[in-house]
Protein backbone atom coordinates (compact mmCIF):
# COMPACT_ATOMS: atom_id res chain seq x y z
CA UNK A 1 0.00 0.00 0.00
CA UNK A 2 1.06 3.26 -1.08
CA UNK A 3 0.29 6.20 1.31
CA UNK A 4 0.32 10.45 0.89
CA UNK A 5 1.36 12.43 4.04
CA UNK A 6 0.83 16.19 3.25
CA UNK A 7 3.58 17.97 5.11
CA UNK A 8 2.70 21.54 6.99
CA UNK A 9 4.11 24.53 7.16
CA UNK A 10 7.76 23.84 7.79
CA UNK A 11 8.24 20.58 5.38
CA UNK A 12 11.39 20.22 6.67
CA UNK A 13 10.25 19.66 10.23
CA UNK A 14 7.25 17.62 9.16
CA UNK A 15 9.42 14.81 7.32
CA UNK A 16 11.99 14.77 10.07
CA UNK A 17 8.91 13.51 12.45
CA UNK A 18 7.66 10.89 10.16
CA UNK A 19 10.85 9.63 9.99
CA UNK A 20 11.08 9.51 13.63
CA UNK A 21 7.82 7.43 13.51
CA UNK A 22 8.94 4.93 10.54
CA UNK A 23 12.31 5.27 11.16
CA UNK A 24 13.17 6.16 7.70
CA UNK A 25 16.33 7.24 8.67
CA UNK A 26 17.91 3.64 9.33
CA UNK A 27 16.82 2.93 5.38
CA UNK A 28 19.68 2.70 3.86
CA UNK A 29 17.75 3.08 0.17
CA UNK A 30 15.08 5.35 0.88
CA UNK A 31 14.13 6.65 -2.96
CA UNK A 32 14.89 10.61 -2.73
CA UNK A 33 11.83 10.93 -4.81
CA UNK A 34 9.34 9.80 -2.31
CA UNK A 35 9.87 13.55 -0.94
CA UNK A 36 8.03 15.61 -3.56
CA UNK A 37 8.88 19.21 -3.55
CA UNK A 38 6.49 20.51 -5.60
CA UNK A 39 3.86 19.67 -3.37
CA UNK A 40 5.51 19.24 0.05
CA UNK A 41 4.09 15.85 -0.20
CA UNK A 42 5.67 12.51 1.26
CA UNK A 43 4.98 9.07 0.09
CA UNK A 44 5.08 5.98 1.94
CA UNK A 45 5.07 2.29 0.92
CA UNK A 46 4.34 -0.25 3.23
CA UNK A 47 3.10 -3.61 3.77
CA UNK A 48 1.19 -2.75 7.12
CA UNK A 49 -2.17 -0.81 6.97
CA UNK A 50 -1.70 2.22 8.33
CA UNK A 51 -4.36 3.32 11.05
CA UNK A 52 -4.90 7.04 9.57
CA UNK A 53 -7.34 8.47 12.26
CA UNK A 54 -5.37 7.01 14.75
CA UNK A 55 -2.08 8.36 13.67
CA UNK A 56 -2.77 12.04 12.62
CA UNK A 57 -3.40 12.88 16.42
CA UNK A 58 -0.28 12.11 17.33
CA UNK A 59 1.79 13.36 14.49
CA UNK A 60 1.85 17.94 14.50
CA UNK A 61 3.78 18.40 11.24
CA UNK A 62 0.91 16.33 9.00
CA UNK A 63 -2.09 18.20 7.85
CA UNK A 64 -3.54 15.22 5.70
CA UNK A 65 -2.60 11.60 5.91
CA UNK A 66 -4.51 9.55 2.68
CA UNK A 67 -3.63 6.54 0.42
CA UNK A 68 -2.67 6.36 -2.86
CA UNK A 69 -4.97 3.98 -5.50
CA UNK A 70 -3.74 5.01 -8.72
CA UNK A 71 -1.47 7.01 -11.53
CA UNK A 72 -3.20 8.91 -14.16
CA UNK A 73 -2.20 10.81 -17.09
CA UNK A 74 -3.22 14.58 -16.86
CA UNK A 75 -6.09 14.36 -19.28
CA UNK A 76 -9.39 14.63 -17.73
CA UNK A 77 -11.15 11.39 -19.33
CA UNK A 78 -7.62 9.22 -17.64
CA UNK A 79 -8.21 10.84 -14.26
CA UNK A 80 -12.08 10.40 -14.40
CA UNK A 81 -11.91 6.67 -15.11
CA UNK A 82 -9.40 6.19 -12.15
CA UNK A 83 -11.35 8.42 -9.81
CA UNK A 84 -14.86 6.84 -10.35
CA UNK A 85 -13.68 3.55 -8.92
CA UNK A 86 -13.71 4.99 -5.78
CA UNK A 87 -16.20 7.20 -5.52
CA UNK A 88 -19.04 4.87 -3.19
CA UNK A 89 -21.23 7.10 -1.70
CA UNK A 90 -23.94 6.34 0.83
CA UNK A 91 -27.53 7.16 0.54
CA UNK A 92 -28.47 10.52 0.85
CA UNK A 93 -26.46 14.00 -0.66
CA UNK A 94 -22.82 12.93 -1.30
CA UNK A 95 -20.07 15.50 -0.62
CA UNK A 96 -16.37 15.51 -3.08
CA UNK A 97 -13.52 17.81 -3.62
CA UNK A 98 -10.59 18.35 -5.37
CA UNK A 99 -6.74 18.92 -4.53
CA UNK A 100 -4.00 19.28 -6.90
CA UNK A 101 -0.51 19.50 -5.18
CA UNK A 102 2.24 19.92 -7.72
CA UNK A 103 4.27 22.86 -9.70
CA UNK A 104 2.20 22.95 -12.74
CA UNK A 105 -1.01 25.20 -12.89
CA UNK A 106 -4.21 22.33 -12.25
CA UNK A 107 -7.94 23.54 -13.62
CA UNK A 108 -10.09 21.57 -11.78
CA UNK A 109 -13.15 22.48 -13.54
CA UNK A 110 -13.13 20.27 -16.40
CA UNK A 111 -12.70 17.34 -13.78
CA UNK A 112 -15.29 18.49 -11.23
CA UNK A 113 -17.71 18.50 -13.39
CA UNK A 114 -17.35 15.24 -15.03
CA UNK A 115 -17.69 13.71 -11.21
CA UNK A 116 -20.97 15.69 -10.68
CA UNK A 117 -22.22 14.24 -14.06
CA UNK A 118 -21.26 10.64 -13.13
CA UNK A 119 -22.74 10.50 -9.87
CA UNK A 120 -25.70 12.09 -11.20
CA UNK A 121 -26.29 9.46 -13.68
CA UNK A 122 -25.82 7.38 -11.33
CA UNK A 123 -29.30 8.88 -9.77
CA UNK A 124 -27.24 10.56 -6.57
CA UNK A 125 -27.52 13.92 -5.21
CA UNK A 126 -23.91 15.52 -5.01
CA UNK A 127 -22.22 18.52 -3.84
CA UNK A 128 -18.69 19.47 -5.47
CA UNK A 129 -16.63 21.39 -2.44
CA UNK A 130 -14.82 23.86 -3.83
CA UNK A 131 -11.75 26.91 -2.40
CA UNK A 132 -10.40 29.26 -3.61
CA UNK A 133 -7.22 27.48 -3.68
CA UNK A 134 -5.69 24.34 -5.80
CA UNK A 135 -6.10 22.02 -2.84
CA UNK A 136 -8.77 22.33 0.01
CA UNK A 137 -8.00 22.92 3.31
CA UNK A 138 -7.77 20.44 6.57
CA UNK A 139 -10.46 22.83 8.13
CA UNK A 140 -12.66 22.30 4.99
CA UNK A 141 -12.38 18.60 4.99
CA UNK A 142 -13.54 18.09 8.02
CA UNK A 143 -16.46 20.61 7.71
CA UNK A 144 -17.65 19.32 5.39
CA UNK A 145 -17.15 15.84 6.14
CA UNK A 146 -15.00 14.64 3.18
CA UNK A 147 -13.38 11.79 5.32
CA UNK A 148 -16.68 10.51 6.51
CA UNK A 149 -19.49 10.09 4.28
CA UNK A 150 -17.98 11.86 1.60
CA UNK A 151 -14.47 12.01 -0.39
CA UNK A 152 -11.69 14.51 -0.77
CA UNK A 153 -9.82 13.28 -4.35
CA UNK A 154 -6.39 14.19 -3.84
CA UNK A 155 -4.11 14.51 -6.81
CA UNK A 156 -0.14 14.31 -6.45
CA UNK A 157 1.90 15.24 -9.63
CA UNK A 158 5.38 13.33 -9.74
CA UNK A 159 7.41 13.21 -12.87
CA UNK A 160 5.04 13.30 -15.59
CA UNK A 161 2.52 11.41 -13.99
CA UNK A 162 -0.48 11.84 -11.46
CA UNK A 163 -0.85 10.21 -8.26
CA UNK A 164 -4.61 9.68 -7.71
CA UNK A 165 -5.37 9.26 -3.97
CA UNK A 166 -8.52 9.53 -1.43
CA UNK A 167 -7.57 11.36 2.19
CA UNK A 168 -8.20 9.30 5.32
CA UNK A 169 -7.62 11.73 7.93
CA UNK A 170 -6.95 15.26 8.15
CA UNK A 171 -5.17 17.12 10.98
CA UNK A 172 -7.60 17.76 14.16
CA UNK A 173 -7.03 21.10 14.16
CA UNK A 174 -10.58 21.97 16.83
CA UNK A 175 -8.57 19.57 19.46
CA UNK A 176 -5.20 21.36 19.20
CA UNK A 177 -6.57 24.82 19.27
CA UNK A 178 -8.93 23.33 22.51
CA UNK A 179 -5.92 22.06 24.14
CA UNK A 180 -4.41 25.44 23.96
CA UNK A 181 -6.47 27.80 24.47
CA UNK A 182 -8.95 25.69 26.56
CA UNK A 183 -6.69 24.84 29.57
CA UNK A 184 -7.25 26.90 32.60
CA UNK A 185 -3.90 27.38 33.24
CA UNK A 186 -1.70 29.69 30.32
CA UNK A 187 0.98 32.21 30.59
CA UNK A 188 0.86 34.49 28.08
CA UNK A 189 4.96 35.23 28.83
CA UNK A 190 6.01 31.44 29.88
CA UNK A 191 4.83 28.00 28.67
CA UNK A 192 4.07 29.17 25.02
CA UNK A 193 4.79 25.78 23.14
CA UNK A 194 2.06 25.36 20.62
CA UNK A 195 0.94 21.24 21.48
CA UNK A 196 1.48 20.22 17.67
CA UNK A 197 5.39 21.34 18.13
CA UNK A 198 5.75 19.25 21.36
CA UNK A 199 4.01 16.53 19.43
CA UNK A 200 6.86 16.86 16.82
CA UNK A 201 9.45 16.97 19.81
CA UNK A 202 8.38 13.86 21.42
CA UNK A 203 8.22 12.06 18.13
CA UNK A 204 11.86 13.06 17.42
CA UNK A 205 13.17 11.61 20.62
CA UNK A 206 11.89 8.01 19.06
CA UNK A 207 10.89 7.13 22.67
CA UNK A 208 9.62 3.61 24.09
CA UNK A 209 6.34 4.17 25.77
CA UNK A 210 8.00 2.95 29.04
CA UNK A 211 10.81 5.45 29.04
CA UNK A 212 11.36 8.13 31.62
CA UNK A 213 10.57 11.73 30.14
CA UNK A 214 11.90 14.59 31.95
CA UNK A 215 10.87 18.26 31.19
CA UNK A 216 13.36 20.21 33.20
CA UNK A 217 11.41 23.44 32.11
CA UNK A 218 7.81 22.22 31.84
CA UNK A 219 6.34 26.05 31.63
CA UNK A 220 2.29 25.24 31.61
CA UNK A 221 2.94 21.60 30.98
CA UNK A 222 2.41 21.10 27.41
CA UNK A 223 5.19 18.50 26.48
CA UNK A 224 3.77 16.35 29.70
CA UNK A 225 0.47 16.69 28.65
CA UNK A 226 0.70 15.46 24.83
CA UNK A 227 2.87 12.74 26.04
CA UNK A 228 0.24 11.51 28.16
CA UNK A 229 -2.36 11.52 25.18
CA UNK A 230 0.42 9.70 23.24
CA UNK A 231 0.47 6.92 25.96
CA UNK A 232 3.88 7.80 27.45
CA UNK A 233 3.58 6.41 30.92
CA UNK A 234 6.43 7.59 32.97
CA UNK A 235 6.23 11.48 33.17
CA UNK A 236 8.88 13.89 35.19
CA UNK A 237 8.35 17.73 34.99
CA UNK A 238 10.64 20.53 36.93
CA UNK A 239 10.85 24.22 36.86
CA UNK A 240 12.63 27.01 38.51
CA UNK A 241 8.65 28.87 38.76
CA UNK A 242 6.73 27.76 41.55
CA UNK A 243 3.59 29.24 39.19
CA UNK A 244 4.99 27.08 36.52
CA UNK A 245 4.61 23.84 38.35
CA UNK A 246 1.14 25.02 40.12
CA UNK A 247 0.05 25.44 36.54
CA UNK A 248 1.38 22.08 35.11
CA UNK A 249 -0.42 20.07 37.99
CA UNK A 250 -4.09 22.17 36.93
CA UNK A 251 -3.27 21.70 33.47
CA UNK A 252 -2.38 17.94 33.80
CA UNK A 253 -5.79 17.68 36.07
CA UNK A 254 -7.74 19.21 33.81
CA UNK A 255 -6.47 16.95 30.96
CA UNK A 256 -7.39 13.98 32.96
CA UNK A 257 -10.72 15.31 33.10
CA UNK A 258 -11.36 15.78 29.09
CA UNK A 259 -9.20 12.88 27.79
CA UNK A 260 -9.34 8.94 29.15
CA UNK A 261 -5.19 9.15 30.39
CA UNK A 262 -5.96 6.93 33.24
CA UNK A 263 -2.78 5.55 33.41
CA UNK A 264 -0.70 8.47 33.52
CA UNK A 265 2.08 9.10 36.00
CA UNK A 266 3.59 12.33 36.22
CA UNK A 267 5.68 14.11 39.04
CA UNK A 268 6.19 17.78 39.53
CA UNK A 269 9.30 19.52 40.89
CA UNK A 270 9.75 22.94 41.73
CA UNK A 271 14.12 23.18 41.56
CA UNK A 272 16.29 24.98 38.77
CA UNK A 273 17.08 22.69 36.18
CA UNK A 274 20.68 23.58 37.10
CA UNK A 275 20.33 21.24 40.50
CA UNK A 276 18.60 18.41 38.71
CA UNK A 277 20.88 15.73 39.73
CA UNK A 278 20.53 16.66 43.79
CA UNK A 279 16.94 14.70 42.99
CA UNK A 280 17.02 12.50 40.14
CA UNK A 281 19.83 9.51 40.35
CA UNK A 282 22.55 9.38 38.03
CA UNK A 283 21.60 7.75 35.04
CA UNK A 284 17.81 7.58 35.67
CA UNK A 285 16.59 9.24 32.95
CA UNK A 286 16.07 7.93 29.46
CA UNK A 287 14.99 11.65 27.54
CA UNK A 288 14.41 15.03 27.98
CA UNK A 289 12.37 17.30 26.05
CA UNK A 290 12.01 20.65 26.58
CA UNK A 291 11.75 24.04 25.65
CA UNK A 292 14.13 26.31 27.82
CA UNK A 293 13.77 30.14 28.62
CA UNK A 294 14.10 31.90 25.35
CA UNK A 295 14.93 35.10 26.25
CA UNK A 296 12.33 38.32 26.14
CA UNK A 297 10.11 37.90 23.45
CA UNK A 298 8.37 41.57 23.21
CA UNK A 299 10.55 45.06 23.55
CA UNK A 300 13.45 45.91 22.89
CA UNK A 301 16.02 44.12 24.32
CA UNK A 302 20.08 43.12 23.94
CA UNK A 303 20.32 40.61 21.39
CA UNK A 304 24.22 40.10 22.07
CA UNK A 305 24.34 39.96 26.11
CA UNK A 306 20.57 38.06 25.68
CA UNK A 307 22.17 35.13 23.76
CA UNK A 308 25.76 34.90 25.79
CA UNK A 309 22.91 34.57 28.86
CA UNK A 310 20.95 31.93 27.51
CA UNK A 311 24.19 30.21 26.28
CA UNK A 312 25.71 30.25 29.41
CA UNK A 313 22.73 28.94 30.79
CA UNK A 314 21.92 26.19 28.27
CA UNK A 315 25.45 24.77 28.56
CA UNK A 316 25.27 25.20 32.28
CA UNK A 317 22.17 23.07 31.63
CA UNK A 318 23.33 20.33 29.07
CA UNK A 319 26.61 19.66 31.69
CA UNK A 320 23.52 18.57 34.33
CA UNK A 321 21.65 17.00 31.80
CA UNK A 322 24.73 14.73 31.40
CA UNK A 323 24.75 13.46 35.08
CA UNK A 324 21.50 12.36 34.99
CA UNK A 325 20.50 10.95 31.40
CA UNK A 326 21.31 6.97 30.67
CA UNK A 327 24.31 6.16 28.23
CA UNK A 328 23.00 7.13 25.06
CA UNK A 329 19.57 9.11 26.54
CA UNK A 330 18.76 11.42 24.17
CA UNK A 331 18.04 15.59 24.28
CA UNK A 332 15.37 16.98 21.66
CA UNK A 333 15.63 20.96 22.93
CA UNK A 334 14.45 24.27 21.85
CA UNK A 335 17.48 26.77 21.11
CA UNK A 336 16.22 30.75 20.47
CA UNK A 337 17.20 32.45 17.32
CA UNK A 338 17.61 35.90 17.64
CA UNK A 339 15.82 37.92 14.31
CA UNK A 340 16.69 41.45 13.59
CA UNK A 341 16.24 43.33 10.50
CA UNK A 342 19.35 42.32 8.89
CA UNK A 343 20.86 39.79 10.79
CA UNK A 344 20.06 36.20 12.83
CA UNK A 345 21.76 35.60 15.83
CA UNK A 346 22.37 31.75 17.51
CA UNK A 347 23.43 30.66 20.24
CA UNK A 348 26.19 28.20 20.81
CA UNK A 349 26.13 26.09 24.07
CA UNK A 350 28.45 23.61 24.75
CA UNK A 351 27.60 20.21 24.23
CA UNK A 352 30.90 18.49 24.82
CA UNK A 353 29.11 15.48 26.25
CA UNK A 354 26.73 15.17 23.48
CA UNK A 355 26.60 14.28 19.72
CA UNK A 356 24.41 15.88 17.54
CA UNK A 357 21.76 14.01 15.90
CA UNK A 358 20.94 14.35 11.94
CA UNK A 359 17.07 13.56 12.12
CA UNK A 360 16.54 13.00 7.72
CA UNK A 361 17.70 9.98 5.43
CA UNK A 362 20.95 11.16 3.84
CA UNK A 363 19.33 10.26 0.51
CA UNK A 364 16.93 13.62 1.23
CA UNK A 365 19.55 15.96 2.61
CA UNK A 366 19.72 17.23 -1.03
CA UNK A 367 16.26 17.55 -1.74
CA UNK A 368 14.48 21.22 -2.35
CA UNK A 369 12.40 20.89 0.40
CA UNK A 370 14.89 20.48 2.88
CA UNK A 371 16.34 23.23 4.87
CA UNK A 372 18.85 21.84 7.38
CA UNK A 373 21.30 24.18 9.65
CA UNK A 374 25.34 23.28 9.38
CA UNK A 375 24.96 21.83 12.72
CA UNK A 376 21.70 19.29 11.87
CA UNK A 377 19.12 21.49 13.14
CA UNK A 378 15.63 22.54 11.90
CA UNK A 379 14.69 26.15 12.18
CA UNK A 380 10.87 26.75 13.20
CA UNK A 381 9.30 30.20 13.08
CA UNK A 382 6.90 32.89 11.21
CA UNK A 383 7.38 35.89 9.59
CA UNK A 384 7.27 38.89 12.24
CA UNK A 385 8.74 36.91 15.27
CA UNK A 386 11.53 38.26 16.96
CA UNK A 387 12.58 35.04 18.45
CA UNK A 388 12.51 31.84 16.29
CA UNK A 389 13.29 28.35 17.78
CA UNK A 390 15.87 26.15 16.70
CA UNK A 391 14.75 22.38 17.21
CA UNK A 392 18.23 20.48 18.31
CA UNK A 393 18.37 16.81 19.03
CA UNK A 394 21.67 15.12 21.23
CA UNK A 395 22.48 12.24 22.37
CA UNK A 396 24.78 11.60 25.19
CA UNK A 397 28.48 9.98 24.47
Amino acid sequence: MKYFFILGNNPTLSVAELSAVFGLSDKKELPAENLIAGGGVLLLETNEEINARHLIKNLGGTIKIGLVHDESDISTADLLSKITPHLKPAAGKFNFGLSFYGRRKFYSRPLGMEIKKHLRGLGLSCRWVVSREKTLSSVVVEQNKLTAGGIEIVLVEKGGKILVGQTLAVQPFKELSFRDYGRPARDDRSGMLPPKLAQIMINLAQADKNNTILDPFCGSGTILSEAALMDYKNLLGADISKRAVEDTEKNMNWLKSKYPVPDIQYQLHNITALELSKIFESRSIDLIITEPYLGPQRGHFDVKETSRELTDLYSRALKEFAKILKPGGRIVMIWPVFHAARDSRHITPDIKDFRAINPLPESWRDNQIIELTGRDTIIYGRSGQKVWREIVILELV
